[in-house]
């Protein structure tokens, strides 16, 4: 087991940031770590990475406790922070050699991540004259360069462009090959295109942990339907099969069902019988977006 976290919590003054956080990560597993901002993401991964201590709980990395093993813990951790730091003055080559000395580790290892995260075109110029892709790049060789056992990655892909996106995915997820990799995200999207597994956090709480694969084929429905009138909560789960509705703005609604039935006239006789016009009536598929929002309440 690579990362294990034992009922972890978390208190800045009277605000709990995390509230008995549990769950443990497979070797070789990726997995997106996903939450609103504020959910306590980034606090959880200074915890296990030892920037900060924990309140309550235990922490494992590699089977090391992180409190008592802590040192040995940081040589097998590639770390990249939400908020890249970076010696900007630097050069890339140089930077990589700088921590290649903290690290102890062979000069050939920094020609081997420079190649492996696609920097050889801008290893000779500064980090300051970098765009934010190749600056995140520069921050992942160095979380590479000790070869660690796991990877956590913090908002990796925080500011870049569609272009930029589709390289730093593609990166983490040939990197993911043969490490643990832990990524955290307030982005669907990066989730199901590199991930896994997701975690779901909110308020401090773990909401959800499931396979991504195991999402896509839940026996679950979405309809988004739109009304010409505004109608009360309570009226609306009178719907059969209806597990979930959420307001989404205005006369809008996204209704979840448990069931393969296609509900859309479920929905339609509903307007119908409640004097009600269906502006819009579609039916979406279950995927993390939609759970997402379920969960975080958004």
């Amino acid at each position: 087991m690579s990362i294990a976290v034992e009922g972890i919590s978390k208190f800045y003054g009277e605000q709990k940031a995390l509230d008995g956080v549990s769950f443990s990560i497979e070797k070789g597993e990726i997995v997106g770590f996903l939450g609103p901002n504020g959910a306590g993401k980034s606090t959880l991964m200074k915890i296990l990475t030892g920037f900060l201590p924990a309140s309550e709980g235990k922490a494992f990395v590699s089977k090391l406790s992180v409190e008592e093993n802590l040192h040995e813990i940081q040589k097998t951790i590639g770390y990249l922070p939400e908020h890249n730091p970076l010696y900007t003055e630097m050069y890339v080559r140089e930077y990589l050699e700088f921590n290649a000395k903290i690290f102890k580790v062979d000069k050939t290892r920094i020609e081997e991540v420079i190649a492996l995260t696609g920097l050889k075109p801008e290893a000779n110029k500064k980090i300051e004259q970098l765009s934010k892709g190749y600056r995140q790049r520069v921050g992942l060789a160095n979380a590479l360069l000790h070869d660690p056992e796991v990877l956590i990655l913090d908002e990796p892909t925080t500011g870049l462009d569609p272009n930029q996106l589709v390289e730093i995915r593609s990166l983490i997820r040939n990197i993911g090959s043969d490490k643990t990799v832990f990524l955290s995200t307030h982005i669907m999207q990066e989730v199901e295109a590199v991930c896994d597994r997701v975690i779901i956090i909110n308020q401090g709480k773990i909401v959800a942990d499931k396979k991504l694969n195991e999402l896509r084929s839940e026996d679950e429905q979405v309809i988004f339907v739109e009304f010409d009138y505004q109608i009360e909560p309570v009226a609306i789960q009178k719907i059969p099969h209806l597990i979930n509705a959420r307001n989404t703005g205005g006369f809008a609604w996204e209704l979840s069902f448990d069931t393969k039935k296609d509900m859309r006239p479920a929905v339609f006789d509903f307007a119908h019988d409640n004097g009600l016009k269906t502006l819009q009536l579609n039916q979406k598929t279950k995927n993390l977006e939609s759970l997402f929002a379920e969960l975080t309440q958004i």
